[in-house]
């Protein structure tokens, strides 16, 4: 029973990431010492230490109450702090992971290959990795010196449902279509969500391959599309119109080191990336069998404005937490 609370704040901590660590997976990692939890954590941004670092960071902090004095999303410079520890230190430790533990070295070491030297008592893994060239990891773990005890599949199904975009984005493109309605599903009437749910749009617009938008948006919303809430990179646009007679002079066009296009091909999907949409009811319908999730930022008012999302599709929630005031929810579409 312990397993899966364990893994389950593992996965809601992972959750907090969905998107933001591309091209990397979402994963979550927690750390228990002699029955007791000592860290829940996230991998955070790709190229950066990996959720499985990160909570071993934080365990030791908790463990020994000494902080430590550098950058711990420095992945070379985690690993070899960790490793210098004494070999018994996490002796007492199990720690559970959403993800096989990388077998692989590129940006940052193997955590297959970190975990094997630290002798922990437990290694709890909730999916094997989906990536046939990513995985391996278990069994690199297994040839430590001290081997752990190793178990595999806790909350499976849920920890392959965080991984979908991930697997997604491996042979085309992952789409996530964003929208923010009232809590009576209207959509008009300016800024609906709160400042936390909009810098997390912000953090998505930042990594994403492209920001794809229709074209009556920009005719009619005149938008900017920039990162502000988070002072990142503006995502480069992509506007889907069948035709190209746009004033130029707007907000949108005039970013720095952005590139816009403006198409009705939509081949562009076919290509491994993270492309998020931005819309009406317009670009839900012209789009919706290719919509993989939708994001809601769902905000508690009520509203009189006329516009709203005028379609029909089953979702299936897949995730949902507080943003601010706000409800954000994770879902899969289903189809209609």
């Amino acid at each position: 029973m312990n397993d899966k609370l364990y893994m389950q704040l593992a996965l809601d901590k992972a959750w907090k990431y969905q998107g933001l660590t591309y091209p990397n997976p979402a994963v979550g990692a927690v750390v228990v010492y002699d029955g007791e939890i000592v860290s829940i954590e996230a991998h955070q941004k790709a190229g950066s230490s990996h959720a499985e670092v990160l909570a071993l960071l934080s365990a030791y902090e908790a463990i020994s109450g000494t902080q430590i004095d550098f950058d711990r999303f420095d992945a070379h410079l985690a690993h070899e702090f960790l490793r210098q520890l004494p070999k018994d230190f996490f002796a007492q430790c199990s720690i559970y992971v959403t993800l096989e533990p990388c077998s692989h070295s590129g940006k940052t070491p193997s955590c297959a290959g970190l975990l094997a030297e630290l002798h922990l008592k437990e290694i709890i893994i909730g999916t094997k990795d989906p990536i046939a060239e990513h995985a391996g990891g278990i069994d690199i773990v297994g040839r430590g010196i001290l081997t752990p005890t190793i178990k595999v599949g806790i909350l499976e199904e849920s920890c392959k449902a965080l991984l979908e975009p991930f697997v997604i984005w491996q042979k085309r493109a992952f789409i996530l279509f964003k929208l923010a309605q009232t809590t009576n599903g209207r959509i008009g009437g300016g800024y609906l969500s709160s400042k936390a749910s909009l810098t997390h749009v912000h953090q998505l617009r930042e990594v994403c391959d492209t920001l794809l938008i229709g074209g009556n948006t920009v005719r009619v919303d005149r938008p900017t599309l920039d990162c502000r809430f988070t002072q990142g990179n503006a995502p480069d646009i992509t506007i889907y119109s069948k035709e190209d007679n746009f004033d130029r002079e707007i907000p949108l066009f005039a970013v720095k080191d952005r590139e816009v296009t403006v198409t009705n091909d939509l081949s562009f999907l076919e290509k491994p990336s993270f492309v998020l949409i931005e819309g009406g009811e317009g670009m839900l319908n012209a789009l919706k069998e290719k919509i993989d999730w939708m994001l809601i930022y769902q905000t508690p008012k009520l509203s009189t404005n006329s516009l709203t999302y005028n379609t029909t599709m089953n979702l299936q929630f897949l995730h949902t937490e507080k943003r601010d005031a706000d409800m954000m929810i994770w879902s899969k579409n289903l189809g209609y």
